[in-house]
């Protein structure tokens, strides 16, 4: 993968900070072991997770901290288990899309509800607004967000063509569960549960007829070859984080608790700013579009019919956010977490729960 001008920029940037971060003082060894995104081919795990995480935090403390690095996949691991491996000690950080784990931790799914972060900027608000109130809820489990990031817009891939959401009921469509399964019902079509790498042979097989995923995502998982068209309806941002299990967390020696702590801000930083920056790039890619193309993989052999959503469209999407998607969240939450919605996320979106 080519990485843009913009994005190396960043890391340039942050790697010059880093070096004048703070160090690591002389002590016993640690060994971190972390699973992080779930393809290793994403442009999140190759250009930001391998050269911060594996082979920054080594070479910036000094040799003290060895990390071993994974991804799902490569674990043979999907995201509703990782919060579970997470919370039994077996790795010490993990990166799990929330929506994957909010069966087992509701309040997750509040900062990126489906239809409720019509932009990237608002996505970061929000979740920065919720995770204070997250992380209590967590703590509870024995777990604890360290660090956000998104992936890039969430879209529909599809194996037939897709005009709007009207052409897509009926159809089986993959998605990561939580609110995008009552966005979905809410308009015909039937959610379907598959975990991320297995999803290749389902929409190749017709298993599924569409995915919802990150438009670079999908790019850089090659679902391209698989299916024709995208639907590029912004349903939420894959809102995610690297998760850190407590007791390990909190018996780690301080002054290396802080360069963690400190590295997974500089991480989280330039998840940022590449999910947005990977969201138009995914859409080029899959088109065939080489000047737009500069962080995946342009798809130069039957490119991908990339339709934009329609304003009708994006009314739905918002309008079913407050008919279907807050009150099945809250009905699976409980009522707390609607009144934690409302002082925390209602203020920034403008969209209230209203119990019924």
């Amino acid at each position: 993968m080519r990485i843009s001008r913009s994005l190396a920029a960043a890391l340039a940037v942050c790697a010059i900070g880093t070096a004048h971060a703070q160090t690591v003082p002389p002590g016993p060894a640690v060994n971190v072991t972390m699973v992080t995104q779930l393809s290793p081919t994403i442009p999140q795990y190759t250009k930001v997770d391998i050269p911060m995480l594996r082979e920054g935090i080594p070479e910036k403390s000094g040799g003290r901290i060895k990390v071993t690095l994974a991804s799902w996949p490569e674990r043979a691991l999907t995201g509703p288990e990782l919060l579970r491996v997470i919370r039994s000690g077996q790795i010490d950080i993990g990166a799990p899309a929330l929506p994957t784990v909010a069966g087992d931790v509701p309040m997750l799914e509040m900062s990126d509800l489906a239809g409720l972060n019509p932009s990237h900027a608002q996505s970061r608000k929000v979740i920065d607004a919720v995770l204070p109130e997250v992380n209590k809820e967590l703590e509870r489990f024995g777990v604890r967000i360290i660090a956000t990031f998104p992936y890039p817009a969430q879209v529909f891939y599809c194996r037939e063509p897709v005009k709007s959401l009207a052409d897509l009921k009926g159809r089986r469509i993959r998605t990561a569960g939580g609110s995008t399964n009552d966005f979905v019902q809410s308009f015909g079509a039937q959610p379907t549960a598959i975990g991320f790498p297995e999803v290749y042979g389902a929409l190749e097989r017709g298993i599924v007829d569409c995915a919802i995923t990150g438009t670079a995502t999908g790019n850089g998982a090659r679902w391209y070859e698989v299916t024709k068209h995208m639907y590029a309806l912004p349903v939420s941002w894959g809102n995610s984080a690297y998760v850190a299990n407590l007791a390990w967390w909190n018996k780690l020696d301080p002054a290396v608790r802080d360069f963690l702590q400190a590295t997974f801000k500089q991480v989280e930083d330039q998840q940022w700013a590449l999910g947005l920056e990977a969201t138009e790039d995914g859409i080029a890619c899959n088109a065939g579009q080489k000047d737009g193309c500069k962080i995946g993989h342009v798809v130069e052999n039957k490119p991908m019919t990339i339709t934009r959503p329609t304003d009708a469209d994006m009314e739905t999407l918002r309008a079913s956010l407050r008919t279907a998607v807050l009150p099945a969240w809250v009905k699976r939450c409980g009522e707390r977490c609607g009144e934690a919605y409302n002082r925390l996320v209602a203020p920034i979106t403008g969209v209230r729960y209203e119990a019924r």
